[in-house]
């Protein structure tokens, strides 16, 4: 039998939405805790819903302190991210933070980085722009906002996949993963005469129990790529979140 991999330690776990996914996502990270697969410091777990299901659901004997903040998420992530922006590099707790994302929800970390820049730069215009279809990525739409959505499965695929290099629905490899593909599609458009800075790229990827996760670090990283891209002036940055599978895709613009 294979060694089992080490535990996973971690600060803060931010759970986005307390209804079917969250609750889930809660319960298994309970488990994973339980069988000494992670720790956390805490669990907090977003909803705008004071009676979703987490907050009758939820056991008190939990392994770790579980929080329902109630809360919309734009403001939630304005303060978390904001604070975990101001810190210093190296500074607060020592095990990281992450996000665990809904499969439904907006595309919240593009929205922040948004927020920031027009913050950032209140006399320059901020903007969202579409991107043109990445080649290679067989299922594409594009949302009301300008999100590309994009994904390498044309099938269904089960809810709680955690992306094996065995696909579970056609049986064979996994030869796919959405984050090479969105450095391909910046790399097309760039040779397309495109000014397109990044990506930044926030890869939700399978952690413990079947709940996938990114680092908060890496969130704070797309702020800093923005920043630092737009200094010398106007630029336009691919912004994803995915999974090896699945994406949500958006241009941030920043004018002159």
């Amino acid at each position: 039998m294979p060694p089992l991999a080490p535990a996973q330690h971690y600060g803060t776990i931010v759970i986005v939405g307390g209804g079917c996914y969250g609750s889930y996502y809660l319960r298994q990270l309970g488990r994973a805790a339980r069988a000494g697969a992670l720790t956390a410091e805490r669990i907090v777990v977003v909803d705008r819903d004071a009676s979703c299901r987490v907050s009758s659901e939820f056991d008190h004997d939990e392994p770790f302190t579980v929080e329902l903040s109630i809360a919309e998420w734009t403001p939630f992530f304005d303060d978390y991210l904001g604070a975990a922006a101001a810190r210093a590099p190296g500074a607060g707790a020592s095990a990281p933070d992450a996000i665990v994302p809904s499969p439904l929800m907006p595309h919240l970390m593009y929205e922040w980085l948004a927020r920031r820049a027009r913050e950032r730069w209140p006399a320059r215009a901020v903007e969202s722009r579409p991107l043109e279809a990445p080649s290679g990525i067989p299922w594409q739409r594009r949302g009301e906002d300008g999100t590309q959505y994009v994904s390498f499965a044309e099938w269904i695929c089960p809810v709680n996949c955690i992306e094996p290099a065995l696909c579970p629905a056609t049986r064979g490899e996994r030869s796919w993963s959405m984050p090479p593909a969105v450095l391909a599609a910046t790399e097309e458009a760039r040779r397309s005469g495109r000014n397109l800075a990044g990506p930044v790229i926030f890869h939700c990827q399978h952690r413990a129990y079947g709940v996938g996760m990114f680092d908060t670090s890496a969130v704070v990283a797309g702020d800093v790529l923005v920043q630092r891209a737009a200094e010398a002036g106007a630029v336009e940055v691919l912004v994803g979140t995915v999974s090896h599978c699945h994406g949500a895709l958006s241009v941030l613009a920043v004018g002159a």
